[in-house]
């Protein structure tokens, strides 16, 4: 029985090997640095799929559509999208609370917390920019992108006029995440391993 056959049994195996590295490496158990580490697990799935959406997906449903002798899009329309969509809102859910969550276990014990990040405080003002932005781009993925995807994709009944306009709504909210992930991951890595400039 090969646990790579399926996607559970991908993410159990990587798992598994997660905690055979992990006890492994010297020092101690440490809940901030697990934390950290499912903050970047879920950030990486998160930020991925918005990447595989504006890279991949988008253009090529678009080309799809224009493609009038071709198959189209439905298969990606009902099968591909819903998935990907599941994956990528919960995925920005975890990502912003694990941040939360390290943000009060590391930065509490050296005075900062929350607040100070939030404020923009040195010296986190770093993180805090980051912060933001990854909070913008959480409220754009559930506020404007998933309801008017659901739309798009059928999940909510609308007319082809309202779906038209989700469209675009969807779309270009996701063109602004795009944008606006360049600078956050910018600073997310900036704030302990220096800005790149």
């Amino acid at each position: 029985m090969n646990p790579l056959t399926s996607v559970t049994g991908a993410i159990v195996t990587g798992l598994v090997l997660m905690v055979a590295v992990g006890i492994g490496l010297p020092g101690d158990f440490n809940l901030a640095g697990l934390d950290r580490w499912l903050h970047m697990i879920s950030g990486t799935m998160w930020i991925g799929l918005l990447y595989y959406f504006n890279v991949a997906q988008i253009p090529a449903l678009a080309a799809a559509n224009a493609d009038k002798g071709g198959p189209g899009g439905a298969g990606i329309s009902k099968y591909v999208a819903p998935r990907a969509l599941l994956w990528f809102r919960w995925a920005a859910v975890v990502t912003a609370l694990s941040g939360i969550i390290f943000i009060e276990l590391d930065y509490r014990a050296a005075g900062g917390g929350l607040a100070q990040v939030l404020m923009l405080q040195e010296p986190y003002v770093t993180i805090g920019i980051g912060s933001w932005l990854g909070l913008i781009m959480l409220f754009n993925v559930w506020v404007l992108i998933w309801p008017n995807q659901k739309k798009v994709l059928g999940i909510t009944p609308a007319s082809d006029e309202e779906k038209a306009r989700a469209r675009v709504i969807a779309t270009m909210t996701s063109r602004t995440n795009f944008a606006l992930s360049v600078p956050m991951l910018m600073c997310m890595g900036g704030q302990s391993h220096g800005l790149p400039f």
